[in-house]
């Protein structure tokens, strides 16, 4: 493995890790919640993710490709799943499933790069910051000295939340990582004090992942995975919590991917599959935190750059739009429905919907009510915190 793929590889973790660490007194009481983001990435539609099947604009806006409403999973008399999601009924009617409706941000930018980025560093659309919402989490209450890392990224080498300083790694799966990580060590650096200077990074980098390996081999869960990409990426994350609850090297952050989501063509069967892979993947992870005793303390959300246009394309897609639904979910979620249905009779002049919730309110109560910290401070401005989790 050549030296620079390792440091992509790795992310940031390396000068990071040579940070001080504050004592677990200091630091570390509020990280026993762990924290999974999902991103969808390229966009999701969230008009047939949760349709607003009640709406006779979305049916007209959608010829071609609205889910139609003898199959709409209903959730009250206006909303409903898609029936791909069918696995997170399940969630749904145990009330650990939260649905926030109408997320978006005032003068959003549809560019997929530019967008991500603002929802990555909790930015306003014309501000540009180069650290992630989670790095300056993390900058103002260190997690504690035991922990691996400050996250993992597992299905992308993009930092995203985490960029701009936070002890995090990225790999493909815990195993793979392990033994690039060693292939990435030279023999001898006498002398030469850069390349000391970088092996004593890549050395902490290799000492962080392996506080993510078990002490007796990968750990046998229960929990049967979904095959594929993205079920891969769930495993993954199974394992690496498995590997902190056994060797107490935990992380504070999970981030995960699933992609395909730019739907401008042919949309309804892609669509479909995309949500299934995600809907098993979600319960398997839920499964899997069950089984490790880790559901009541994880919380989950799921998040994209932005949404899908409400009126179809003319080749069967959807293009850039803006607000979307996304979902939370974990033990401690208090399920339901929260911001307003979407409607798509209500159109701006570029043909979009307007958004019903900043997304940096559910960063707020993220931060606030499962990690205890400062949001204000974090995210440079004071936001409305939603009624999500349980205290």
């Amino acid at each position: 493995m050549k030296r620079r793929d390792f440091f992509l590889f790795s992310g940031g973790i390396g000068t990071a890790l040579l940070a001080p660490r504050l004592s677990l007194a200091q630091n570390g009481a509020g990280y026993q919640n762990l924290l999974i983001l999902i991103e969808l990435k390229g966009g999701n539609d969230g008009l047939n993710t949760v349709v607003p099947y009640a709406s006779p604009a979305y049916y007209n806006l959608r010829p071609r490709i609205a889910v139609k409403r003898e199959a709409v999973l209903q959730l009250d008399q206006n909303a409903g799943l898609h029936p791909s999601l069918q696995p997170l009924m399940a969630l749904w009617q145990n009330r650990e499933l939260a649905i926030v409706q109408g997320l978006g941000y005032p003068q959003p930018n549809l560019s997929h790069f530019r967008s991500i980025e603002i929802w990555d560093t909790a930015s306003k659309s014309d501000q540009y910051l180069h650290q992630g919402w989670l790095t300056r989490a993390f900058a103002s209450r260190p997690t504690p000295a035991a922990y691996s890392a400050d996250g993992v990224i597992i299905g992308s080498q993009e930092l995203g939340p985490l960029a701009g300083g936070s002890r995090a790694i990225a790999l493909s799966n815990t195993e793979q990582f392990l033994n690039n990580a060693r292939l990435a060590m030279p023999a001898n650096a006498q002398g030469n004090a850069a390349l000391g200077h970088m092996l004593k990074v890549e050395s902490d980098i290799v000492k962080a992942a392996e506080g993510l390996r078990p002490k007796q081999g990968r750990i046998e869960l229960k929990t049967e995975f979904p095959k594929g990409g993205f079920g891969d990426v769930i495993k993954t994350a199974a394992q690496v919590v498995a590997g902190g609850e056994q060797t107490g090297q935990r992380v504070a952050v999970l981030r995960l991917s699933i992609g395909g989501f730019d739907t401008h063509q042919n949309q309804s069967g892609i669509h479909a599959e995309l949500l299934k892979q995600l809907a098993n993947g979600l319960t398997a992870l839920r499964s899997a935190m069950l089984e490790l005793n880790r559901w009541d303390s994880t919380v989950v959300m799921t998040y994209a750059e932005f949404g899908r246009r409400p009126k179809e394309n003319l080749s069967g897609g959807t293009d850039h739009g803006t607000v979307a639904p996304h979902f939370v979910m974990g033990g401690r979620v208090k399920g339901g429905l929260l911001g307003a249905v979407s409607d798509p009779a209500q159109l701006d002049d570029s043909g979009n919907m307007a958004y019903a919730v900043d997304f940096r309110s559910v960063y707020a109560t993220l931060l606030e009510k499962c990690w205890g910290l400062n949001s204000t401070a974090v995210l440079g401005a004071k936001f409305p915190t939603l009624d999500l989790l349980w205290t």
